[in-house]
């Protein structure tokens, strides 16, 4: 990405008054990057683009209005140079940027992917920047390209100090938070759920979220998904934190029905015991076995019927 190739319009322009720090000499590369397009960045590009980058540390007398031009520049990718200094790690010039813009829109800019700089704290685990972007008025309500908030990443990532941080930030939406789906009909708990984070799972339940809740591409549970993933101690603690047993899928079946076709017999012994007599059968139309394993498979596996090329 060449940032000068950027139209007059969005072109960036770092030379302003009072500089006293540049980001382009603390910004070091990393091999793995979270936004659209620095991962084509080469070390010395970086370098050579950001030497003139600078954020002003003025006296508290001067206004808002002065600080604009810095806030507006943004990358062809949509990054501010608030998800720069976050995604290189640059902390103090990330910090002294949320300091400088306590409560502005600026602090919830999505780029192309619709990342926030909350979203990209998470994914870097930089609890500093997480904090601060909370106090300083970060929404982590916003959704990315995916439909993950910065709860659910944390969720995905198993980042209990960062799940820690936005919980005990936004009490007022919370439970809407907790309960929002992405764009794959995941909520937090079934985030946690699929990736087996047990401290997680817990934490959300306490904190009310619902453990019967279904995920809305095929109406399993977590417990559905525990058993999925033939993890005995996620379903031993999902059934102590109270998960029905006898709850269905869209499919009509039970946690059990799933362990059909599966060798963990821990988990088969745990839920039979459990499930009510009249759903431990398959259903009727259901009967083959290999149905029941086929209740995972993609979309594109749905319609097998369907050749193309022939």
């Amino acid at each position: 990405m060449d940032v000068h190739k950027t139209s007059n319009r969005n072109r960036m322009d770092y030379n302003f008054d009072n500089t006293e720090a540049k980001l382009g000499k603390a910004l070091p590369c990393q091999e793995e990057r979270f936004d659209s397009g620095l991962d084509s960045l080469k070390e010395d590009e970086l370098a050579h683009d950001f030497e003139d980058m600078t954020v002003s540390k003025s006296s508290e007398d001067r206004t808002q209005e002065e600080y604009e031009p810095w806030r507006a520049a943004v990358t062809e990718d949509g990054d501010t140079l608030l998800h720069l200094a976050i995604i290189h790690e640059a902390t103090d010039h990330a910090l002294q940027m949320i300091k400088l813009s306590h409560n502005h829109p600026f602090l919830n800019a999505q780029n192309h992917q619709r990342q926030t700089a909350l979203h990209l704290a998470v994914v870097t685990e930089q609890l500093p920047v997480v904090e601060r972007l909370l106090k300083a008025g970060a929404d982590p309500r916003l959704a990315d390209d995916s439909g993950n908030s910065s709860l659910h990443i944390a969720c995905k990532k198993g980042s209990l100090a960062c799940f820690g941080l936005i919980t005990q930030s936004c009490q007022r939406h919370l439970a809407s938070i907790v309960s929002f789906p992405n764009y794959n009909g995941h909520n937090c708990l079934h985030l946690s759920s699929i990736n087996g984070y047990i401290s997680l799972v817990e934490n959300l339940v306490q904190l009310g979220a619902d453990i019967n809740a279904q995920e809305q591409c095929s109406g399993r549970t977590s417990l559905h998904l525990a058993v999925d993933m033939q993890n005995p101690t996620l379903v031993r603690c999902l059934l102590d934190l109270g998960a029905d047993v006898n709850c269905v899928n869209y499919g009509g079946f039970t946690p059990y029905h799933l362990t059909y076709g599966r060798q963990n017999e821990a988990i088969r012994c745990q839920l039979y015991e459990k499930t009510a007599q009249e759903l431990r059968a398959l259903p009727e139309s259901e009967s083959d076995e290999s149905d029941v394993e086929d209740v995972d498979m993609s979309e594109d596996e749905l319609y097998d019927d369907i050749k193309f090329g022939k």
